[in-house]
């Protein structure tokens, strides 16, 4: 059992997903230290001063202590998930236009390879 343990956990794939996590786990840190530290403070000058993370709404009970709706936190995750949904869209179609332009040029033994069989169907 510890044989295939080991093997399966030095496939290719569960690797590569162990370094995807931990590169998604820093890369999700800098982009929250982006938004807290530099959007969001224009974000505030931009609204008179206003921190958005810190706003909230309060709904007095009858009875009780009132409730407290933290509006604002929400707002800024989702605006923390906007940014890194776009740079990760962004990365993704570099990569893509990177193999794109790999691809685009065959290797010289599959061009030689084709132009003797465009000969031979001659």
């Amino acid at each position: 059992m510890l044989s295939e343990f080991k093997a399966f956990a030095m496939r290719g794939n569960v690797v590569d997903l162990a370094v995807g996590v931990v590169i998604g786990g820093a890369f999700g840190q800098i982009v929250s230290s982006l938004v807290e530290k530099i959007i969001m403070p224009v974000v505030g000058y931009l609204t008179g001063g206003i921190d958005l993370s810190k706003a909230a709404h309060s709904i007095k009970l009858p009875v009780g202590d009132p409730i407290n709706i933290g509006w604002g936190a929400f707002v800024q995750a989702i605006i923390n998930f906007l940014i890194i949904a776009f740079v990760i869209f962004l990365l993704v179609k570099a990569m893509n236009s990177m193999k794109k332009a790999e691809a685009a040029a065959p290797p010289e033994d599959v061009l030689l390879l084709r132009e003797i069989r465009d000969a031979l169907k001659k």
